[in-house]
C-alpha cells in the first residue's frame, strides 16, 4: 500500500512539478532559495498526500499546498535580517545579437508581482496560469466575486507599479 502511494505521488509530482517551480519563482529571489522552497513544498505535499481525497483536481490541491507553504515560509523569512545577493553585483557581457527585451519585461513584471502582498501574489499567479475565477476561488478559499474584485484591484496596482 505504501509503495503504491509513493509511486502515485512521485508520478503526480513529476507531471505537475512546473506548478511548484512557478510558485518558487514568485516567492524567491535566487536559485538557492528557489531550491530550498521547492524542497519544502515537496515535503509538505508528501506529508499531506495521504489525506488528499480527490474532491478537487490534483493540481488545484497542489496549488493550494504550494502557495500556503510559500506564504508561510515567506512570512517567517521577513523576520530575518536582509542581506544583499552578490550575484546582482556581477557584470554580464551582452552580445550584439541577443535581444533581451522580452526577458527584461518579464523581470519587470516579476519584480512588480513581488511587491504585492502574499494573497495578491497567489491570485495573480493563478490568473497568469490561465485559471478561471472558479478555480482561483476554490484554490484560495474565497468567493468568485471576491476573486474578481481583488483581480481588478491587483491589475490597477500592477499598472501603478509598472507605470509610475
Amino acid at each position: 500500500m505504501k509503495k503504491e502511494l509513493e509511486h502515485s505521488f512521485v508520478n503526480e509530482l513529476e507531471k505537475n512539478q512546473n506548478i511548484v517551480h512557478k510558485v518558487c519563482k514568485i516567492y524567491t529571489n535566487d536559485p538557492d532559495s528557489h531550491n530550498d522552497l521547492f524542497q519544502e513544498i515537496t515535503i509538505q505535499l508528501w506529508k499531506a498526500y495521504p489525506k488528499f481525497r480527490g474532491d478537487s483536481k490534483f493540481t488545484t490541491w497542489m496549488y493550494r499546498v504550494a502557495l500556503n507553504t510559500a506564504i508561510t515560509l515567506y512570512r517567517k523569512s521577513k523576520k530575518r535580517i536582509k542581506t544583499q545577493d552578490i550575484e546582482g553585483l556581477v557584470y554580464k557581457i551582452k552580445t550584439d545579437n541577443y535581444d533581451d527585451t522580452e526577458e527584461k519585461q518579464l523581470k519587470l513584471m516579476y519584480d512588480a508581482i513581488k511587491q504585492l502582498n502574499d494573497i495578491d501574489k497567489a491570485l495573480i499567479f493563478l490568473y497568469l496560469e490561465d485559471k478561471n475565477y472558479a478555480e482561483i476561488s476554490e484554490t484560495l478559499g474565497i468567493s468568485e466575486v471576491n476573486a474578481r474584485v481583488k483581480m481588478n484591484r491587483i491589475k490597477t496596482k500592477l499598472k501603478t507599479i509598472l507605470n509610475p
